[in-house]
């Protein structure tokens, strides 16, 4: 097992997701959150006077925009130490960067980029975002921490026949991009140990059936085949001193639990978990087992659940009917504190 220091909070800044709500207000204990419009309002100061007693406008091209993907700027704080790594890229550079400069995101802070797997709505903004963060650093060789399995393309089953996704970014291209490329397919620690990137992720609930008519492009054979389990997804954990293990997921194609109960055994097994951040995946064919899941999520006891991307609004309504309270959506241009 490798290994996982306590650290003393943690703060994600939602770059994309696929839902944007900067008017809902959040209630949990256990986090404190902005990004909404008042804080938008801020980017944009009156100086003219001519508003009366008005001294911010919100002006909506300040406001983020939705896309279907994923990218968390994550940082974990111990004492005076701050380590910054981001969680997937989204679908495409032109969402990433406007959401970015929306933002005003601190890329100079980001030391380390890990995808969660090989699929377009996590890899698709990489080329752009490696180097605008090489930008902000004034160097190159951010590292990009990857699963050495690359799909040439992946696909699904549709009622005609293979409907095929996007290639994600090559090795040469994220190299010549400027990163650094790590592979790896075996939990690793990173950053003085403040994050853990698992390895393969058991399946050891009867119901999760991975990503069901998911397919693989072979080239040798120029024939599509099975591949619903995707293996090469990963995902990423951190310590909260006193809290416990906060989850982040990006699409959760083993299953959400079992992500979850990988995340505790590696912590050791005797650790709670505090929050379970990401894509859920309970939509499509998935959502006969919302039930199921919410059931032994419950179970496991969470204080805070932030369903985002792929996770579904029947997953979520189920979440808040089971478990009261701890639900806090994970939407775009949000800062959650956790």
């Amino acid at each position: 097992m490798a290994s996982l220091v306590e650290i003393d909070s943690l703060e994600v800044l939602v770059i994309v997701d696929n839902e944007v709500d900067p008017i809902s207000s959040y209630r949990h204990p256990d986090v404190k959150v902005s990004g909404q419009l008042a804080e938008v309002a801020a980017r944009a100061p009156l100086q003219d006077g001519t508003r009366g007693a008005s001294k911010f406008e919100i002006r909506l091209d300040n406001v983020c925009c939705g896309a279907h993907g994923l990218s968390l700027m994550i940082t974990a704080v111990r004492e005076r130490k701050r380590h910054t790594v981001l969680f997937d890229t989204a679908p495409e550079e032109q969402i990433w960067e406007l959401n970015v400069k929306r933002l005003r995101a601190k890329l100079s802070s980001v030391e380390w980029i890990q995808l969660s797997h090989w699929h377009r709505d996590h890899s698709g903004g990489m080329l752009k975002a490696i180097s605008m963060i090489n930008e902000a650093k004034g160097n190159t060789g951010i590292p990009v921490d990857l699963h050495p399995n690359r799909p040439t393309y992946r696909g699904f089953l549709g009622p005609t026949g293979p409907i095929s996704l996007e290639k994600d970014p090559t090795f040469e291209e994220i190299e010549a991009a400027g990163a650094r490329i790590v592979k790896n397919d075996q939990p690793h620690a990173i950053l003085e140990d403040m994050f853990l990137i698992s390895g393969e992720i058991p399946r050891v609930t009867p119901y999760e059936k991975g990503f069901q008519r998911g397919l693989r492009f072979n080239p040798e054979t120029g024939s599509w085949e099975t591949d619903e389990l995707i293996l090469d997804e990963r995902f990423l954990m951190c310590n909260v001193k006193g809290k416990g293990i906060v989850v982040f997921t990006g699409c959760s194609h083993a299953g959400v639990v079992n992500v979850v109960k990988n995340a505790l055994q590696l912590a050791g097994g005797t650790l709670p978990l505090f929050a379970v951040i990401g894509g859920y995946h309970l939509v499509g064919p998935n959502e006969a087992f919302i039930k199921d899941t919410v059931a032994e999520l419950k179970e496991l006891n969470p204080r805070i659940l932030i369903p985002g991307h792929c996770s579904g609004w029947r997953a979520k309504y189920e979440i808040e009917k089971a478990m009261p309270g701890r639900l806090a959506p994970s939407t775009v241009g949000t800062q959650f504190v956790l």
